[in-house]
């Protein structure tokens, strides 16, 4: 019967056919939003403290530097190091950077290539 435990498990699985073939082919992918759930936690109890952001344009704000806090952690980046580093970098791109002149400045690929500069020190200093 479609409204059964079974019915609607079937009917959950053909709906989201699509996204749980996306599943099997990239395994690397969650099942779960476990992870996204724990990081809002953090910002959903800290509502209560802050009151509220001001306005619009705060709001905006604190939704990047959210983003990027919290994509440092889950990259085990230390967050306070890549924008110590990063906000004096995007400064000196100036008015106009390009696309992969600020793509550069993300989170993923500062990790690269600063991965990358310190193995090459290392080689030529050793």
């Amino acid at each position: 019967m479609p409204k059964s435990p079974l019915g609607t498990a079937i009917g959950y699985a053909t709906n989201n056919w699509a996204a749980l073939n996306r599943y099997l082919e990239a395994g690397f992918l969650a099942m779960d939003n476990n992870l996204s759930e724990r990081t809002l936690r953090a910002i959903a109890l800290g509502r209560n403290n802050w009151g509220v952001i001001g306005s619009e344009v705060g709001g905006q704000t604190a939704a990047v530097l959210y983003s990027v806090v919290g994509t440092c952690k889950h990259l085990g980046i230390d967050p306070f190091a890549y924008l110590r580093d990063a906000l004096p970098g995007l400064f000196a791109l100036g008015e106009k950077p390009t696309t992969e002149q600020l793509l550069d400045w993300l989170p993923d690929r500062w990790l690269l290539n600063r991965t990358r500069n310190t193995s090459i020190a290392a080689a030529t200093a050793g």
